[in-house]
């Protein structure tokens, strides 16, 4: 009779009744409710059977199912959907205490359903909290592992900034010691019209200024003889000797003229020659790369029209920039005197340029040239001056011990100027140069604090002078021939050259003690190379540094107070 009924529900439309059936009567499982709930719960089913059954039987006798007894049915499978508890089968036939026995039976299996659950949370909790408690006994246990001391090379520790802090704070208390010493011994000695004195002697006589603009005529002399090359006037071998003449002409007529004439002190004739050196190097440069254009022209074999030097081609967001320019068109003063300007050393035909001039950046590095500047001229009147004064007696006396004494003690004071002076030139004076100019390289200088070897340093700490060394004087000795080893000396030569040039020329006496100092570079690299690697290395660029060259001005200092104020203290 069972399956007939639950067959006639299905055919005629009884789903209410059927999932009054399946979900809230018959949904008993074994093992979660006791025997009692279980036969009242079967009870409960076969009455909503028989309902079931006779609510099918006035089915079949009123015909069809209605459209709204469909959407009442469709509400009731959403709500069971959702969670809902579900209606009674029968809210006519159906009483009220057959309501609350349902309810009462449904809450009882939701209990037991609850707590058979968490029995199993508990199961499978119980494992973690073991191992965890185990894990904080072995903890407990264990305090040591295999493992070095930090300050140990195996320990791979690396982190010492600490220490470098230290170091820090330990040579600024060591020199403001000093600095109050001599401060307490010798009073204030910084004077500012004390500097108008060394760049003048007579107030309506400039003549290293005079010198300087004198220096025009080489320049112009440069690009009229690139002009007649460019066009074919002159020979090739014409206008080399012409560049020689006039190359050598900016080397011998501003010596001749410092030492010939008596007005110019020693700061402007380091000024003038400085500037002389420089356009040497420029022109040296200008002279080749024009040279490597016509070589370019002549291989190809093609005409090259003259253009504009750097014509300035407005952009839509106000931005300039510049076209390429091409041999010969370059052979312009524009172009010429944009190169003399430039921070660099190496002359091409198009430098690169950036956007624009960013004046908070002009502003900053300005705001450092003055500031340096004041404080370069503060530590030479305060600390440099007295030592030199004082330690002209021990000189004199040729006393060793007082003389090494001495010596080192001007060494911190003159490598602290030296660093200063390397900030105020390399970075705030070439970048505001190059910032006006919108002169695109930047890079002045390189990691040279890092050197673990003397020939690194040398290529890293002026870059501007490397490059023109590699590029004019290095590669073209190599595609010669020359060794290797051989080049670099000669290199090191022509370097020490010009630091005598431009130490003992001013300063009118000739000691070599520049020269020295330099070649003596060449076997301290080899030796820093060879059996020195790494952080030792770089100590031994370091006490070269403090020790070595400026030991070597601090002598030419000396050797020139002794001669001119040796009688007078």
């Amino acid at each position: 009779m069972l399956p007939q009924v639950q067959i006639r529900a299905h055919t005629a439309g009884g789903r209410a009744s059927r999932g009054c059936l399946f979900s809230s009567c018959c949904e008993v499982t074994e093992g979660q409710t006791s025997g009692g709930q279980f036969d009242q719960q079967c009870r409960a089913g076969r009455n909503c059977v028989t309902e079931a059954a006779e609510m099918s039987e006035t089915a079949e006798t009123r015909g069809p199912v209605t459209r709204r007894r469909r959407t009442t049915s469709t509400k009731q499978t959403k709500r069971q959907d959702a969670g809902e508890k579900a209606p009674p089968c029968s809210a006519k036939e159906k009483t009220p205490d057959k309501v609350q026995k349902h309810a009462s039976n449904n809450g009882n299996v939701e209990k037991e359903m609850g707590k058979s659950a968490q029995q199993q949370q508990q199961l499978t909790n119980s494992p973690k909290k073991q191992r965890s408690a185990v894990e904080d006994i072995n903890d407990r246990l264990r305090c040591h592992n295999l493992q070095e001391s930090l300050l140990s090379s195996a320990s791979g520790y690396s982190n010492y900034r600490g220490i470098l802090n230290w170091c820090v704070v330990m040579l600024v208390l060591s020199n403001a010691r000093l600095f109050l010493e001599n401060i307490i011994k010798y009073g204030i000695l910084v004077d500012p019209i004390q500097v108008v004195s060394l760049f003048l002697k007579d107030p309506y006589s400039w003549p290293a200024a005079c010198l300087i603009i004198v220096s025009n005529v080489f320049i112009l002399a440069a690009l009229y003889t690139e002009r007649r090359l460019a066009v074919g006037t002159i020979s090739e071998t014409t206008g080399l000797i012409l560049h020689l003449f006039n190359l050598t002409s900016l080397l011998i007529f501003p010596s001749a003229s410092i030492l010939t004439v008596t007005s110019i002190t020693p700061v402007g004739g380091v000024l003038s020659l400085g500037t002389y050196t420089v356009l040497f190097l420029k022109l040296f440069s200008y002279m080749d790369s024009n040279k490597w254009c016509r070589e370019i022209r002549h291989a190809k074999a093609k005409r090259m029209t003259r253009s504009y030097s750097c014509p300035i081609v407005a952009q839509s967001n106000g931005s300039a920039i510049n076209t390429n320019v091409s041999y010969p068109g370059n052979l312009t003063h524009r172009d010429m005197y944009y190169f003399i300007f430039a921070p660099t050393l190496c002359y091409q035909l198009n430098f690169p340029r950036s956007p624009r001039i960013r004046k908070r950046f002009l502003i900053r590095r300005l705001f450092e040239m003055l500031f340096l500047m004041q404080l370069l001229v503060g530590l030479i009147q305060q600390w440099m001056v007295p030592s030199v004064q004082n330690s002209m007696k021990p000189f004199q006396e040729m006393d060793f011990s007082r003389m090494v004494e001495r010596l080192l003690k001007l060494a911190v004071p003159n490598h602290l100027i030296w660093l200063i002076f390397f900030y105020w030139f390399f970075h705030s004076s070439l970048n505001f140069v190059a910032e006006l100019l919108q002169f695109g390289d930047r890079e002045f200088y390189r990691d040279w604090w890092n050197s673990e070897t003397v020939t690194y340093f040398w290529a890293n700490w002026n870059i501007p002078v490397h490059k023109w060394c590699l590029r004019h004087f290095y590669k073209p000795m190599l595609r010669k021939g020359v060794n290797k080893f051989l080049a670099q000396t000669a290199v090191f030569l022509a370097s020490a050259f010009f630091h005598e040039y431009l130490v003992s020329v001013p300063l009118k006496m000739f000691r070599l003690w520049a020269f020295m100092g330099m070649m003596a570079q060449v076997p301290l690299a080899w030796f820093v190379s060879r059996f020195l690697n790494g952080n030792y290395g770089n100590a031994a660029v370091w006490i070269s540094l403090i020790i070595g060259q400026p030991i070597a001005v601090l002598m030419y200092v000396h050797d020139y107070y002794v001669i001119h104020y040796g009688s007078t203290t």
